[in-house]
């Protein structure tokens, strides 16, 4: 609005003493009055750019980076802890016969032992939480056939179907030997080609070989154990066609016998938590290996 002589000087006073007011109002308000000058009044027009502080702009925030998606997410494992430390106490239970398609075989057995006394079944429930943890870390769900939760058990048909229900994507069971003094080394054991009654491996010849192929190179780079001496004819594979765990399995799987409980060198490896921690990394990257193809 243009000035007016012709307005009192009094009258005059009121809108700009309004408008000095406002100003320092603004001034003393976090957030300040905001917004372009109200010139309604003839006040705002003269009052200077100055009088109303900005604040300062803030950087656009960037949108949030995606967290790096594990190796394993969405994959599958189960665990197999050969046979259970509390088997010796039910040994009527676990030598009833149970159906492994091609024959019938004993629900499960106590496994063997250092001379010492070291079970296989302690050894592999050890084993088995070991390799565990490594493969949730790398964001895989893991499943045990058992964690010594159960007197016995559970039997061989039923430590395959828990592998084929959760529709794994590896089954590992988890074993040492029992052999003859001088015998060493590891062996991964691979389902033969199969088919009768319950049992028919043909989807799985194929993949579980992959499998322990790649665990077996695992093996013996993180663990420096030499493949079986005694079995496999130096490759640390064995195929074998009477194991119910492995016919009546319809995802990949396989066994892996880390050495021999019998032999003195063995079960020096085998009762040592340090080696026991580089078995389950081997087989943790075989697996990992070979579901990233």
């Amino acid at each position: 609005m243009p000035y007016d002589d012709s307005v009192p000087p009094t009258r005059r006073a009121r809108p700009l003493l309004l408008a000095a007011a406002l100003a320092a109002l603004c001034l003393t308000t976090v957030a300040g009055c905001g917004g372009s000058p109200d010139t309604t009044d003839g006040a705002g027009a003269d009052a200077s750019p100055s009088a109303t502080p900005t604040a300062p702009s803030s950087p656009s925030p960037s949108p949030a980076e995606p967290l790096p998606r594990s190796p394993l997410t969405g994959r599958t494992v189960v665990i197999d802890p050969g046979h259970n430390p509390r088997n010796r106490e039910h040994t009527k239970e676990i030598n009833e016969k149970v159906d492994i398609g091609t024959g019938r075989k004993e629900c499960d057995t106590t496994g063997t032992s250092t001379d010492a006394g070291y079970p296989e079944a302690r050894f592999t429930l050890d084993v088995s939480h070991r390799l565990r943890e490594l493969l949730q870390a790398q964001g895989a769900r893991v499943l045990l056939t058992h964690d010594e939760d159960r007197p016995f058990g559970p039997c061989i048909d039923e430590r395959a179907r828990i592998g084929n229900e959760a529709k794994a994507d590896a089954v590992v069971s988890v074993h040492a030997d029992g052999s003859a003094v001088g015998n060493r080394g590891f062996h991964v054991i691979l389902p033969a080609a199969v088919k009768g009654g319950g049992a028919d491996t043909s989807k799985i010849v194929k993949s579980s070989a992959d499998l322990g192929a790649r665990i077996a190179g695992h093996f013996v780079r993180t663990t420096g154990s030499a493949p079986s001496n005694y079995i496999g004819g130096g490759t640390g594979l064995d195929t074998r066609n009477d194991l119910g765990g492995l016919n009546l399995s319809t995802v990949p799987k396989v066994f892996v016998e880390c050495g021999n409980m019998r032999d003195p060198k063995d079960a020096a490896l085998l009762t040592s938590a340090s080696w026991r921690q580089k078995a389950a990394q081997g087989m943790a990257d075989g697996i990992a290996d070979h579901l990233k193809g």
